[in-house]
């Protein structure tokens, strides 16, 4: 498969620079996660504190439960922001992964091609028909790849789109309920 010592070694800098560029990706989502994990535990903390004090500031049972209802509006909207985040990370983790395995494939497609076309000019006479068939089988998984590829683009646009419509819905039924709490 590899001709010269030089061709072996920059396909394995190519693997090792490529699971670096998996490895890097996968920390930074996790270090992203991590801070958005402190900050909002440390808010969480703060707003908990906070809350408490104006429930307990409440002179009846009335005003206690108008407390209540006013707070449960931005408690629902912090944590469908830190469902959101959380998703956005993800989401962008998930595109440079996909951008990373497509360039993969790509890059071990044209060398595949490459490799069958120098052997198809050493092959002996007679075997254009096995060639064409490993082209044809070549070919074939391009377009399943592509074909996979553009389905998983089109399953994460609608999951992003029906948790933009649900976290919208969640944030309009919290302040409806809320508004009719403190009527």
């Amino acid at each position: 498969m590899f001709t010269t010592p030089e061709q072996f070694a920059a396909a394995n800098k190519a693997s090792v620079d490529a699971m670096l560029t998996l490895a890097n990706t996968a920390l930074a989502s996790a270090e992203r996660i991590a801070a958005l994990n402190l900050n909002t535990a440390r808010s969480m903390l703060e707003d908990g504190v906070a809350n408490a004090k104006a429930m307990l500031g409440a002179k009846n049972a009335q005003e206690f439960f108008s407390v209540q209802a006013s707070l449960a509006q931005p408690n629902v909207e912090k944590a469908v922001a830190y469902t959101r985040s959380v998703y956005e990370i993800s989401a962008q983790s998930k595109e440079e992964v996909s951008k990373l395995l497509e360039a993969q494939f790509a890059e071990f497609q044209k060398k595949s091609f490459g490799l069958l076309e120098q052997a198809a000019k050493n092959a002996p006479v007679g075997s254009d028909v096995a060639v064409s068939a490993v082209k044809s089988a070549i070919a074939s998984a391009t377009s399943a790849f592509d074909t996979m590829n553009k389905a998983a683009k089109q399953v994460a646009d609608l999951a992003e789109s029906n948790v933009a419509a649900a976290t919208n819905a969640t944030v309009k039924a919290v302040g409806a309920t809320a508004a009719a709490v403190k009527k």
